[in-house]
């Protein structure tokens, strides 16, 4: 595949799988009650675990993976069980206020994982690594990486211009809607985890059963 064209699908994907507005969504909700020091702190702490995550998994995932004997469904099914957690935490009654601490947890889940370098987006990122021929598109991949943690970056620095028209009520509205369209994401990434396992799961069960 020619160096541009990998590049353009490389940006594509991870952008596509990433989703930066819906991650500026989620980030909005979370931190409206922060003050503008503490809302920069969680989008520098969220976007710089997410860009040293994704450039590890780039450079060593497929390695990782067989050293540990881990596999993509299993990271599937984990990452779909963290992100329930969170969901019926955002449908529970929210506070007002986030304390230091909370904030800092936020930008780790759900900001950075899993909603920016989550399951899918490590998968994504191990699989175009696995495409790239050479030095040039091995760099590719990490551009990629470095072009999509900037869009969410920008998206979530502008987020209060992106939201501005929305008032208090329809917010908590919006942060229903956003626990319940994340709860069902986690549910496709255990129900999508849980698919890929089925044939090693049912190979297992073969071998317990015949003498």
């Amino acid at each position: 595949m020619p160096d541009l064209e990998f590049m353009l699908v490389a940006t594509a994907s991870i952008i596509a799988i990433v989703n930066p507005i819906s991650t500026a969504a989620v980030y909005s909700v979370l931190t409206e009650k922060a003050t503008p020091e503490q809302q920069r702190q969680v989008m520098r702490t969220s976007m710089q675990i997410s860009l040293v995550v994704l450039i590890f998994f780039a450079l060593t995932g497929q390695f990782i993976f067989t050293i540990l004997g881990l596999t993509l469904p299993a990271f599937k099914i984990a990452g779909g069980i963290l992100l329930i957690s969170f969901a019926t935490g955002m449908l529970s009654a929210k506070r007002e206020l986030y304390s230091p601490e909370e904030l800092e947890n936020i930008s780790i889940v759900p900001l950075a994982f899993p909603l920016t370098c989550g399951a899918g987006t490590i998968t994504t990122v191990i699989l175009i690594a696995a495409e790239a021929e050479g030095l040039v598109q091995n760099v590719i991949v990490i551009a990629a990486i470095l072009i999509t943690i900037a869009a969410s970056y920008i998206a979530m620095a502008y987020s209060n211009y992106l939201f501005r028209f929305i008032g208090e009520n329809e917010l908590r509205i919006i942060a229903k809607f956003l626990a319940i369209f994340v709860l069902a994401i986690a549910i496709q990434f255990i129900i999508s985890g849980l698919s890929g396992a089925m044939p090693e799961i049912l190979a297992g069960v073969g071998s317990c059963i015949c003498p």
